[in-house]
């Protein structure tokens, strides 16, 4: 028999083929339809969001709940603004579809084109954030894939009323087919969503390292993501305090339950015994705790106004807290900080805060993630501050997408090769004929 899940899975499938083909003008109706909605029916969304916040306190109390999911669930006024606006953005940015990447003639009257196209079905896999909802689904119908959602329990009033009020907005613009999003509600559904590679062309997860990791080794789809945010900031010795200090406080406390927060801050020796005493007052003031080396923990340990402060552990280096908590480490060198953030860190988004250039071409060369900043707040990572319109994830992959991942990671490409009765046994043996294999001055495909 087939299951209930399938069934969505397959509806969904036949549904990303008409999806592909509608162009841009509808598409952008129905993200206008549903902006114009979410602002509509804010009342409805938050009054789901409450009950969801009900639960959670009591999943909280039992310790099922961290404080950063708690966080990642609310849903305000504000939040939906950012939904609207998000999908606003996204009408705006250009339709990836039908773009020709590159055109070849391979010989007169044969020729080839290389043409953008959408992935197929994504799966959306995420925990604890509703806002995720109407930033996939405006990116995923922008770019012509259908997607399957499936939330997190603790979200579920959230995520199904969300959900409803873009699909109900859906049903209003014609052609596009509404069964090319289906939301996943029950736990056991994971499980399902995970076996469907034969119908979901690709896995995006958006929760925890826990969480991500465990995604990673249960499916055989491919999975565009990160399992950790170990992200760092290093204050090198030739630097504007102000600047450094403006820097590493904003990428810590703006917003610690994110996974490009960093947490581990290093500071080049010629420089911590200034730098350090005023940093962690700034930390200690905002509840920041602090896990230290030997070296920098010297430095802190006699300010009487530090509240928290602790000896840091080699586990402290590989662990991302979410939270306000903070691990400390003075280096000798650029490239002691280097190696450190390449050996510990998992690749997401990592900042030098610098007035050396050599060093900034050095930082940046040699740091291996998918984000580096030069003296801006780590925090910048993301699809939205990036001009993306919303980001379906950050991924730390090193194929198909990386970084923040916008409309472009979720559409590839086909080749399309337009002759005119040409054979290949005419291109071989002794008196085969000769490829010309010339670029063409094409901007599009003449039959698109």
């Amino acid at each position: 028999m087939v299951s209930e899940i399938e069934n969505k899975v397959r509806s969904a499938r036949k549904s990303a083929i008409k999806l592909a083909s509608i162009n841009t003008n509808t598409k952008n109706q129905a993200l206008e339809s549903m902006a114009d909605a979410l602002d509509i029916h804010r009342s409805f969304i938050l009054q789901e969001n409450s009950k969801d916040l009900k639960n959670a306190e009591k999943f909280q109390d039992e310790g099922k709940l961290s404080q950063a999911l708690v966080d990642r669930l609310k849903i305000n006024d504000n939040k939906i603004d950012g939904m609207i606006e998000g999908i606003k953005d996204v009408i705006q940015l250009n339709d990836p579809v039908g773009e020709t990447l590159n055109s070849l003639e391979l010989d007169k009257e044969l020729e080839l084109y290389q043409v953008s196209c959408p992935i197929g079905v994504i799966g959306v896999i995420f925990e604890s954030r509703p806002d995720v909802v109407p930033q996939v689904m405006s990116l995923c119908l922008k770019s012509g894939n259908a997607t399957i959602f499936k939330g997190g329990s603790e979200a579920s009033h959230s995520n199904r009323a969300i959900f409803d009020v873009l699909i109900d907005a859906i049903k209003n613009t014609e052609s596009v087919p509404e069964d090319a999003f289906q939301l996943m509600e029950t736990r056991e559904e994971v499980m399902d969503v995970l076996t469907q590679d034969q119908y979901i062309d690709l896995l995006i997860p958006r929760g925890s390292n826990t969480f991500v990791k465990f995604i990673q080794d249960n499916t055989r789809i491919p999975v565009l993501g990160h399992s950790d945010g170990i992200c760092h900031a290093f204050v090198d010795s030739k630097t504007d305090l102000n600047t450094a200090y403006d820097v590493c406080y904003d990428s810590k406390v703006q917003y610690p339950a994110v996974c490009n927060a960093i947490e581990t801050l290093l500071v080049h020796v010629d420089i911590a015994d200034e730098f350090l005493p005023e940093m962690a007052k700034m930390y200690s003031n905002a509840e920041v705790k602090l896990y230290c080396d030997e070296h920098s923990y010297e430095i802190i340990e006699n300010i009487d106004s530090i509240k928290e402060l602790y000896r840091a552990t080699e586990e402290d280096w590989r662990t991302e807290y979410n939270d306000f908590v903070l691990s400390i480490k003075v280096v000798d060198s650029i490239e002691s900080a280097i190696d450190h953030i390449n050996h510990y860190g998992s690749h997401h988004t990592d900042v030098i805060i610098t007035d050396d250039s050599k060093n900034k071409k050095l930082f940046t060369s040699l740091v291996d993630s998918s984000s580096v900043m030069i003296n801006a707040s780590t925090r910048f990572a993301d699809g939205f501050r990036y001009g993306k319109g919303a980001e379906v994830g950050i991924s730390t992959n090193k194929i198909h997408a990386r970084g923040p991942v916008g409309m472009e990671g979720l559409v590839i490409y086909k080749y399309i090769l337009i002759g005119d009765g040409q054979k290949v046994s005419d291109y071989v043996g002794p008196d085969a004929k000769k490829f010309t294999h010339l670029n063409l001055d094409k901007k599009y495909c003449d039959i698109l």
